[in-house]
């Protein structure tokens, strides 16, 4: 298993809506992280949407990453046709192999059928690539299993998130049991749920890797037997600073330690 960064390992320094940086993480300054860290894989996410580059943009980014020796990876949100087709172009551009797809956008909330029938007609674009699905907090785990396997598409699997299905009430466990074995590619967010100081309820908030309650080696160790996930990428819950200067500052620094902690563990597991 391959360890990576994504445009989500480093989110505020890429921007999120309603905080944009002066200057926002670029392709080339997550490739620049890469070859900080000497990380030779990069999953570009949503929150860089491939879809809005110029072909031009494609190439250089394509170029760049063949030069340098980083394996590239593709995501989006939004699970149609049509945008399954248009990211199986863009990642035959750069090279990649894999898709992750968030299934939701903001106004495409598909009914779990309708995903199902997407993933199946979805045979004829991959051409051989895979199309990780992420689990999200609207499906639960087993409704997502029993979509993808109804789908009949032996291209599609899980890209495993190890801290969004908390949104739909189900622990880590839980979502292995029941993704584990069709998982192509982890996400890697390590996160701490405690309790408020009034003790009517929790809070859920990032950490580092290695510094939250995500017991990596053992989810590494109960991945690794299905022989299917082939590449693991850091992802970032980092809580904001009052500045955003402050916030991007700290969130490089969550991802250096984060790497830290990782690489010795991905050594093993290779």
């Amino acid at each position: 298993m391959i360890l990576g960064l994504s445009s989500y390992t480093f989110g505020w320094a890429v921007g999120v809506p309603g905080h944009a940086p002066a200057h926002p993480l670029d392709e080339h300054g997550l490739l620049d992280r890469c070859r900080e860290y000497g990380i030779k894989l990069l999953q570009i996410g949503d929150n860089l949407p491939l879809h809005t580059f110029a072909e031009t943009r494609l190439d250089r980014l394509a170029a760049r990453a063949a030069s340098e020796g980083v394996r590239l990876e593709v995501g989006a949100r939004g699970l149609t046709l049509e945008r399954v087709a248009e990211y199986a172009a863009i990642a035959r551009c750069l090279d990649a192999k894999l898709l992750r797809f968030v299934i939701d956008d903001a106004e495409y909330q598909p009914r779990a059928e309708a995903v199902s029938i997407v993933l199946r007609e979805s045979a004829s674009v991959l051409g051989g690539l895979t199309l990780g699905i992420e689990n999200h907090d609207r499906f639960p785990a087993a409704i997502l299993r029993t979509v993808i396997e109804s789908s009949g598409n032996p291209c599609v699997g899980v890209c495993l998130d190890t801290a969004n299905s908390l949104g739909a009430g189900e622990g880590l466990d839980t979502v292995v049991c029941e993704l584990g074995a069709l998982t192509v590619n982890l996400l890697i967010k390590d996160f701490q749920i405690a309790r408020v100081s009034h003790l009517m309820g929790f809070t859920v908030e990032g950490r580092p890797a290695g510094a939250g309650q995500l017991d990596v080696p053992r989810l590494l160790d109960r991945l690794v037997p299905f022989q299917r996930c082939r590449t693991a990428v850091l992802e970032l819950w980092t809580p904001p600073e009052t500045d955003l200067s402050r916030t991007v500052v700290k969130e490089a620094g969550w991802a250096a330690r984060s790497l830290e902690y990782l690489k010795p563990l991905f050594m093993i597991k290779s």
